[in-house]
């Protein structure tokens, strides 16, 4: 088999895998952030905007964040600083995971839901459904970001009954 037709038939089982993954719940990179954080959020539900800014300073301001269970937040993420930063949602775990891919592959681009990934002065913005009760953690996993601090957490109250 050529070189062309193996590199098509790779990313034609890719795109079947990574749909497969789609549907069930988790996306490509092996998340399953509908379970343990939350879900992506329907713009529109959003009743409240909390602004959240990145810093050289290895920094989010702010970095602790109360929201209830069940609100749907939607995240106004500004990059202030002069290199690319990004705020990724998941389980500490998750993060862990995803910084050292990040650390072998500094490269990477990836675009999920839980995450916005921002060049230096940009705006962007994540909208998430927060549907347990707990803590959720936030963290930059551009190399070296992670480890000099760069992370914060939402803390999720128990909705009321």
């Amino acid at each position: 088999m050529n070189h062309t037709i193996r590199t098509a038939a790779l990313a034609g089982l890719f795109a079947l895998w990574a749909s497969a993954a789609s549907a069930s719940g988790t996306h490509a990179g092996g998340h399953d952030e509908g379970e343990a954080i939350g879900k992506p959020g329907v713009a529109a539900k959003a009743k409240r905007t909390i602004s959240v800014d990145m810093t050289d300073a290895m920094r989010f301001t702010p970095s602790d964040i109360t929201v209830s269970q069940g609100e749907t937040i939607r995240f106004v993420v500004k990059n202030a600083g002069r290199v690319k930063h990004e705020l990724v949602l998941g389980t500490q775990k998750e993060l862990k995971e995803h910084y050292a891919a990040m650390m072998k592959n500094p490269e990477m681009e990836h675009a999920d839901p839980n995450m916005v990934t921002l060049a230096a002065g940009q705006t962007g913005e994540v909208v998430w459904e927060f549907t347990k009760a707990g803590k959720v953690d936030f963290a930059c996993l551009q190399p070296g970001h992670y480890d000099a601090g760069m992370k914060g957490a939402v803390n999720v109250t128990k909705a009321a009954k």
